[in-house]
């Protein structure tokens, strides 16, 4: 493998829910007790008390991302599993609650309920980040312009959140409509320079639209803590492997985008905003707006071009094989809604998906 070959690490936000399936205020205990190994990544509060989120550290290999991202995945269920509770990866809470739940004691979460109203409390989501190594800011930017079209066809890969509220929302990721409730989320336009997204961005603080810079919630966007470019559009993925299969192809996709001279396509964002929204709607199973024409064909198909596109790139860090492989996983059994609303569709109860997709716990815990 090259030795210059981009770094890149995956976030992941879940949900507590207790032995029912419902909403659990026990996510920062669940941090707090499970064995955080910084070599393995590292697991954070949320906003919300029913959410815990894990991180991988910088990585190279998809087999590390996948190491890490299973190992935290099992801690956090153990320690979740040792109070009563399970962990959850779906992008929306599957059952309907009676109250909203608790925000996270936190002086910052705390600030952000406060001057958000419902915004924070409805807008419990849980989503997978990607972050993807750049040299500069200037790069970043590069980046973000050129990956606009890719967005509808990236949605489709970890869509996860067709059953919320314990009803089938007809869309693969309503997690993503959810989100998009926040003033700063959605996708991001076209820059003309750094300055432009700065400008943007200063005009946000200034009207009060979000708090801080961290509140800078585009689909994809230049991260304030580390010199990446955060890839956030993603629901969180129902396994690790479909996680990594994320993870991957942006990889591959940013590594071409960094190699070409071509200018960025000049989609405006009032169309990526309605491609992205049909991506939400139908996903892997559905049909996608294609990055080069626009024009709707089977979401499996415009991912397989997707993969052609960025197959160089994706064979020089030897990615091309996994990612070939998921992406026909994906054609053939569907995402994470796919089976989400295989299993409510055979008894109509939310609580049999949430027995789906709740991770087992480590079999071996220092939790």
């Amino acid at each position: 493998m090259n030795k210059d070959v981009l770094t890149f690490g995956v976030e992941e936000e879940f949900f507590v829910v207790d032995r029912a399936g419902h909403l659990a205020p026990a996510g920062d205990a669940v941090v707090d007790a499970a064995d955080d190994d910084e070599e393995q990544g590292e697991l954070q509060q949320e906003l919300t008390l029913s959410q815990a989120e894990s991180a991988t550290g910088i990585c190279t290999t998809h087999d590390e991302a996948e190491r890490q991202l299973t190992t935290m995945r099992a801690e956090l269920a153990q320690a979740a599993a040792r109070r009563g509770c399970r962990l959850l990866p779906s992008g929306s809470a599957p059952l309907a609650e009676t109250s909203l739940p608790a925000i996270t004691p936190n002086p910052r979460y705390e600030r952000m309920s406060e001057h958000f109203g419902a915004t924070a409390r409805t807008s419990h989501t849980c989503g997978c980040h990607v972050h993807i190594a750049v040299p500069d800011r200037e790069t970043g930017i590069r980046v973000i312009n050129h990956v606009r079209p890719f967005l509808p066809a990236l949605l489709t890969v970890t869509a996860n959140s067709a059953i919320c509220d314990g009803y089938d929302t007809g869309y693969a990721s309503w997690r993503y409509q959810q989100w998009n409730r926040w003033p700063s989320a959605g996708s991001p336009p076209l820059f003309t320079s750094l300055d432009h997204y700065e400008s943007i961005v200063d005009a946000w603080l200034r009207a009060g639209a979000i708090l801080d810079r961290a509140m800078v919630y585009w689909d994809v966007r230049l991260s304030e803590k580390q010199p990446t470019v955060e890839f956030r559009l993603g629901d969180v993925a129902a396994t690790p492997g479909e996680a990594v299969l994320l993870g991957v192809l942006i990889r591959g996709l940013v590594g071409t985008i960094l190699a070409t001279e071509e200018d960025p396509s000049p989609l405006s964002n009032e169309v990526l905003r309605a491609q992205i929204w049909r991506a939400s709607r139908e996903g892997i199973s559905g049909r996608c707006p294609h990055f080069r024409t626009g024009d709707l064909a089977p979401a499996s198909d415009v991912l397989d071009d997707v993969v052609t596109f960025a197959a160089g790139a994706l064979e020089e860090t030897g990615d091309l094989d996994l990612v070939r492989d998921g992406c026909d996983r994906l054609a053939a059994e569907g995402s994470g809604a796919d089976r989400q609303r295989a299993r409510f569709e055979k008894r109509r109860r939310a609580e049999d998906v949430v027995d789906l997709l709740a991770v087992r716990p480590a079999p071996c815990s220092k939790a």
